[in-house]
């Protein structure tokens, strides 16, 4: 899946004022982020604080999204639980025809063995009418699916083609590099070791920062895959107050902020998350300020 590599953005969902699904600021995102360079889109995350979201609305926002993007770019949606049946039964159901792949969050707070983790995965890809990227979370699912797992299930289904790994540890990714199939995607779970997985052999990155700023997380992550670190990493010290500011009173509440600066929708989010504060506010403002000073 040559068209899954780069950059990737897990995008929000934007809210109005009265807490309601804000179907023109995501098709302004959905814009913003075509304009920037970004190379695909994935809807129903967990920075699109997907849990909170009726079925009605999460139909509103695919059918958002597919209309916004207009063909340009690929998508990938998030089908993800830690109810295996269910969530077959949502693959079988759902109509999928718009999207290129399913990203699918290893099975959270059941906290099952790698042969449980392997067996859901199996269950799935015995299930999915489209390509799977797994998503490996220690940090929010309790369990890390280790490189054997993932390996064993790269190589067992053809159509589970990558994963998404946010397990923070650069030799766990390594390792996975080492053994795995050619044409099986390492993408890269977490802004902060995006480049550095990308120039150890990995594929790319599924990013929050980078539907804030697209133009320049996208163009790091291309000058990484070109092999060429210098440029990459003078584009990583500058995003890299970014990327740890976002996640400072949780995600999506920092992305959030930076659109609100932007004036591309309102920084607010759905409880039990919190708006960001008016410090972190104004310390993102800065951040966007300064990418701005260099960039003129």
């Amino acid at each position: 899946m040559e068209a899954l590599r780069g950059t990737g953005v897990a995008l929000i969902t934007p809210f109005q004022e009265d807490g309601s699904v804000d179907v023109k600021a995501l098709i302004d995102i959905v814009s913003f982020c075509k304009q920037g360079g970004i190379d695909y889109l994935v809807a129903l995350g967990t920075t699109a604080e997907s849990v909170t979201l009726s079925k009605t609305e999460k139909q509103l926002v695919l059918d958002t999204m597919v209309s916004a993007n207009d063909g340009v770019l690929p998508l990938v949606v998030g089908i993800g639980g830690n109810h295996t049946a269910a969530v077959v039964q949502e693959l079988k159901t759902l109509d999928l025809s718009s999207f290129d792949a399913i990203l699918s969050v290893s099975p959270y707070y059941n906290k099952p063995t790698q042969e449980g983790i392997y067996r859901h995965f199996e269950a799935l890809a015995m299930a999915s009418p489209k390509p799977i990227i797994m998503y490996n979370v220690p940090g929010r699912t309790g369990s890390n699916m280790l490189p054997s797992t993932t390996v064993r299930l790269a190589k067992d289904f053809d159509n589970i083609i990558g994963i998404k790994e946010a397990c923070g540890d650069m030799v766990q990714i390594m390792e996975i590099i080492a053994s795995k199939p050619q044409d099986f995607l390492l993408l890269s779970g977490d802004d902060l070791t995006a480049l550095p997985t990308i120039l150890v052999g990995g594929d790319g990155v599924i990013s929050v920062l980078g539907q804030g700023v697209p133009t320049e997380f996208s163009t790091m992550v291309r000058l990484g895959l070109q092999g060429n670190a210098k440029e990459a990493y003078a584009y990583h010290y500058r995003l890299q107050d970014g990327m740890q500011l976002i996640f400072e009173e949780g995600n999506p509440a920092g992305i959030k902020a930076i659109f609100e600066v932007l004036g591309l929708a309102r920084a607010s989010v759905r409880l039990p998350l919190v708006a960001a504060s008016g410090a972190l506010k104004s310390k993102l403002a800065d951040f966007i300020a300064s990418l701005s000073k260099v960039t003129a």
